[in-house]
């Protein structure tokens, strides 16, 4: 605290009548001086400047000046020292050098031994920032240590400080890479440079780093958002590398750890940047995280960025079905006039129009075209989705070479494929299938020549065909039954039996048959890859019979199209979907996924028992969640933010379960989706931007430095202020003032009468 003097007017006149008063006082001078144009400076000058003394004594003595003694302290101002603490700080500062963070830290420490004389004058403050400020303590900065931020902005940090508590900002200094993803990112704009300037305090600027290390990064990859199943599917990776010199590298696609792309890509001093074009074609449908990496080089400063992922939800075009009838039936006629028109669907059928009497050796009998067995069951087989064998036996027709192609078509089932077989008398059994492959993977036991039970029967729902997708006629469990109980009887039917426990195979319908129950239509889950089987050539009863006493064929239609969603695996069809919130997020963002459950009936399974796990690409659990499914049958789950890579959501739910509790015995339901932590802009490259902290600088009136110099920092010098009472000290209430006031008045009336002058 100190005291300072201060001068006051004490006049009860305003300013403005004041002003008045000096403008005539000014004027009556100038009047004077104008009457005494033609008079000798001897005598001019004395006039004048008696009349000036009488005119400053009067404003003096009207405007009542006085001394104001008062009590004052100046208020320190607030020098911000703000720390980066995005992760690219973590990087090297230079070939072999530290990282980033212990070069801040230092600088920290040095403007701290800078400031500390300066404790009368500015308050320091330690801020810490990346996309946000906040407060930070010395210990916290001091020290160097991990720095975990996903991106960087300059301008909104020094903007946040400037607008933190009452007093003024005084000064700043920003310690910092310069990488900027905010505002900054794209240079000093005119605009940001005058939102600098109007902060009004100068920023200084340490940078910790000046030279990029070496360093191969994947960039970016451009990508859709889907791809078609089979179509061939392009992403462009880019590559950035750094002070690698010439040398070739392999870039490496894989989708859950298979590759599916790869290229060789040659490096060059001379350039920075390469864009190399990768192309698949996916086999499956479904939402995958793709993985694009290059190894890591020797002498690399930096391995995280060598590797980033991507989502792509594999989807079809159309499902493309490939059907072969042993001959025309009614079955066969009803069924492929579903499937063409159906527009989602690209059908191909084909036809051997022969008997089993015919000649094989001649090509003519056989089919209105020869049948292509060797294409189709051979290079194009995996462009199909779904096979159907109607009333079809491979045996008759050696001479086509069919048989060698019946263990493709199983090791096709097994990775991924949906395969049907219908009934009739060249199917099953009676096709002779129970010597073939394709009895690995039929969903019910053949014996080779059981012949066809021509007696009719009615369908009848299992306990597993009450909740299965396919033979969902109708919404409810009694109404389900009650549509199906109300379907023609079929004849004839293949005399087939379940295969036993463990097989993956369920029965969905069943009839009588030789007063036994036996399989009519039976699924089976095999590898990837799904099997479905109907024991009947007569299933067009349910729509054509039905039709003449319903009205309608719904029923036959929606069996069929359900038939053919579940072979293909249409995912709205599974009994419980995990989908992220979003396929991708930043580093630092939370993953959020969806769980929807239905119970076996198709109904919204509310309460039920959920179970998600987060795995990496190589199948280990990283973090757990559980939830109850809400009304709607969807329960939202959310796990901490992951380290950048690609993950695997596993859902377990409980669909037959409400509330925690659920008995052992009940088996949960599961589902798969995929979700990418994609590497920020602060992992993806590692070069500094001193250029940016030297125009901020420049910009503000402050200093740049370097990392290893102490920091110069200038700033705004505190103002004083009034912190006490004041006292008044008049100066015109002196006698001897009114004594020269009237002096100087009379002194020039006596000159005046002496010069003649009146």
């Amino acid at each position: 605290m100190s005291e300072t003097w201060r001068l006051a007017l004490s006049s009860p006149w305003p300013r403005w009548a004041l002003a008045l008063l000096a403008v005539a006082a000014v004027g009556a001078v100038l009047l004077a001086a104008r009457g005494l144009a033609g008079e000798p400076w001897r005598r001019r000058g004395p006039l004048l400047a008696l009349r000036a003394l009488a005119c400053v004594l009067a404003l003096f003595l009207v405007a009542e000046p006085s001394a104001q003694l008062l009590q004052t302290a100046r208020v320190k101002g607030r020098f911000a020292v703000l720390v980066d603490r995005s992760r690219s700080m973590n990087f090297p500062s230079g070939e072999g050098g530290a990282p980033r963070t212990d070069v801040a830290a230092e600088a920290v420490r040095a403007a701290q031994a800078a400031l500390a004389p300066l404790g009368d004058r500015v308050a320091p403050e330690l801020w810490r920032f990346d996309r946000e400020a906040t407060p930070a303590d010395a210990a916290a900065l001091g020290t160097g240590g991990r720095a975990e931020g996903g991106s960087t902005d300059l301008l909104g940090a020094l903007r946040t400080v400037a607008g933190a508590g009452n007093r003024r900002l005084a000064g700043a200094l920003v310690v910092s890479d310069g990488t900027d993803h905010a505002s900054l990112a794209g240079g000093l704009s005119v605009a940001a440079r005058d939102e600098l300037r109007a902060l009004g305090v100068p920023v200084s600027t340490v940078a910790v780093a000046e030279t990029a290390p070496k360093d191969l990064a994947i960039e970016r990859i451009a990508a859709d958002d889907f791809a078609f199943v089979r179509s061939t599917a392009k992403v462009e990776v880019t590559l950035r590398a750094r002070g690698l010199g010439t040398r070739t590298v392999e870039l490496v696609l894989r989708r859950e750890g298979t590759i599916v792309a790869a290229a060789q890509v040659r490096l060059s001093p001379g350039q920075e940047r390469y864009v190399v074009p990768l192309s698949f074609a996916p086999e499956r449908t479904g939402t995958f995280v793709f993985t694009a990496s290059v190894p890591v080089q020797p002498g690399e400063a930096i391995a995280e960025n060598n590797t980033r992922s991507f989502v792509l939800r594999v989807i079809r075009d159309r499902v493309r079905v490939l059907l072969v009838a042993g001959r025309p039936s009614w079955d066969e006629r009803f069924l492929r006039g579903i499937l063409k028109q159906d527009p989602n669907v690209d059908l191909v059928s084909f036809y051997i129009l022969r008997t089993n009497t015919d000649d094989p050796g001649r090509q003519e009998e056989l089919s209105l075209i020869p049948f292509p067995v060797a294409e189709i069951f051979g290079e194009q087989l995996r462009t199909f989705d779904a096979v159907l064998f109607v009333n079809f036996a491979y045996q008759p027709y050696r001479s086509l070479d069919i048989e060698r192609h019946l263990p493709g078509l199983r090791e096709w089932v097994r990775k991924g494929g949906g395969f049907a077989m219908l009934g009739g008398e060249q199917s099953f059994g009676d096709g002779r299938y129970g010597e073939t492959p394709l009895a690995d993977i039929l969903p019910v036991e053949v014996t080779d020549g059981s012949g066809l039970a021509v007696e009719p029967t009615r369908a009848r729902l299992t306990a597993e065909g009450r909740r299965h997708p396919i033979t969902a006629l109708a919404t409810g469990e009694a109404a389900n039954e009650a549509a199906w109980a109300g379907l023609p009887a079929v004849s004839p039917v293949n005399r087939t039996r379940p295969l036993p426990a463990g097989s993956g195979a369920q029965v969905l319908l069943e009839g009588t048959v030789d007063g036994h129950p036996s399989p009519l239509v039976a699924v089976r889950e095999v590898g990837e890859g799904r099997a479905l089987a109907v024991a009947t050539d007569a299933s067009w009863a349910w729509g054509f019979v039905a039709a003449e006493s319903s009205g309608t064929a719904r029923a036959y239609q929606r069996f069929w199209t359900s038939a053919l969603r579940w072979l293909v695996r249409d995912p709205d069809l599974a009994p419980v979907k995990v989908e992220p919130d979003r396929p991708s997020v930043e580093p630092g963002e939370p993953v959020g996924a969806a769980v929807t459950v239905r119970r076996p009936d198709w109904s919204p399974a509310a309460a039920a028992p959920v179970v998600v796990e987060l795995a990496d690409d190589e199948g280990k659990t990283v973090a757990r969640a559980e939830a109850a499914a809400g009304p709607d049958g969807v329960a939202h789950l959310s796990f901490a933010p992951p380290r950048p890579g690609a993950y695997q959501l596993r859902a377990s739910a409980w669909n037959r379960c409400s509330g925690a509790a659920c008995p052992p015995s009940v088996a949960p339901e599961h589902a798969t989706g995929a979700v990418a932590v994609r590497p920020g802009p602060e992992d993806a490259d590692a070069a500094p931007r001193p250029e940016l902290l030297r125009a901020i600088a420049e910009a503000t009136g402050g200093k740049f430095t370097t990392g290893g110099r102490s920091p110069v920092l200038p700033f705004v010098e505190p103002e004083a202020v009034e912190i006490g009472g004041r006292k008044d000290r008049p100066l015109w209430d002196r006698g001897w003032l009114l004594a020269v006031l009237a002096g100087a008045l009379a002194g020039e009336w006596a000159l005046r009468r002496r010069w003649g002058r009146w």
